[in-house]
């Protein structure tokens, strides 16, 4: 027989129906619900296994992040050593200077070299001093870092290569900083006096308007040697010594007006310009800290200011290699 006989009844008064299958339709649909199911189980299994797969690749993305995230924390670590180990070489090169110690750090007063970039504030100044751009005193600029910068969107695989380099270098350095600071802080035991006599403060509170070095002279225009700081104040502010010594001037002084110097040994001097009043005299010994003079306008100026010089062996040095608050 090429066919199916289906009989239906539906209660005892119904007619019976026969319906008459072919065998051969039967065949295709059985084989087109084997067919549906064994797809349908493929796609439930591929379904789940995109369902993991993207669990894992969730997974594997905030692994990636957090270790990028560790990696820049790192990066900005060791930048943070890298200016702290510069500003101690620099802290290390200005005492050298003032003890007269040999070693690399040691460079003899020149100018300051720059090791950051910094946009001066442009804090106004009280009217006076050189006329540049004013700066807050006692605060350094920051050191420029030695570590290798590697981009932030770099390959994971290059910033660890060049961070693990910038950090075997900061070893080698921290290394000789601590050698380097043991020779110091021995050198040093014997040198109390001379550091008691050596100028390490800022002489007044005010504006930094103009460095040690060349500049454009207010007066002429023209570019001249300017052989101190000049720090801009309030007329009357207290003008301090800045270290230990012994007053050997006051009084006039040509274009600097009214002005004060002591003597601290060792071939060391400083010299104070422009002062209103001196609250010292020739011959008394200061310490340093104590009140000598008060910043004014006297001399050839233009406006309340302190011209601060130091002198070593009768010749001028920044005074910035000189002050450490």
């Amino acid at each position: 027989m090429d066919t199916f006989s289906l009989i239906v009844v539906t209660d005892e008064t119904a007619p019976v129906r026969r319906f008459e299958i072919r065998k051969v339709l039967v065949k295709r649909w059985l084989w087109g619900a084997g067919i549906f199911a064994f797809l349908f189980l493929v796609l439930c299994v591929d379904y789940v296994r995109v369902r993991v797969d993207n669990r894992e690749l969730d997974g594997l993305r905030a692994e990636t992040i957090e270790r990028r995230e560790q990696v820049t924390a790192f990066q900005d670590t060791l930048h943070s050593v890298d200016a702290q180990l510069a500003r101690l070489l620099e802290f290390e090169r200005k005492v050298r200077i003032i003890a007269n110690l040999p070693g690399s750090a040691g460079t003899g007063g020149e100018e300051i070299t720059a090791v950051g970039n910094r946009a001066a504030q442009q804090t106004p100044a009280p009217e006076g001093g050189s006329g540049g751009p004013a700066e807050p005193m006692g605060e350094s600029p920051p050191a420029a870092s030695r570590v290798p910068q590697p981009a932030r969107d770099a390959p994971e695989e290059e910033r660890v290569s060049l961070l693990r380099q910038g950090a075997d270098y900061l070893g080698v350095v921290a290394e000789g900083q601590e050698t380097s600071l043991a020779g110091l802080v021995k050198a040093l035991e014997s040198k109390r006096h001379r550091l008691a006599s050596s100028p390490s403060i800022w002489p007044a509170k005010g504006w930094l308007t103009s460095r040690y070095g060349y500049r454009t002279s207010p007066f002429t225009g023209r570019e001249q040697f300017h052989a101190g700081l000049d720090i801009a104040g309030a007329r009357g502010t207290d003008v301090v010594a800045t270290a230990r010594g012994k007053v050997v001037f006051t009084g006039k002084r040509g274009p600097l007006g009214n002005c004060l110097t002591i003597d601290h040994g060792y071939g060391v001097r400083t010299q104070y310009g422009h002062v209103d009043e001196f609250f010292v005299k020739r011959g008394e010994k200061v310490e340093r800290g104590d009140k000598i003079a008060s910043l004014g306008n006297t001399g050839r100026s233009t406006g309340p200011h302190l011209h601060y010089v130091v002198e070593v062996n009768g010749k001028t040095r920044n005074p910035l290699d000189y002050i450490f608050d």
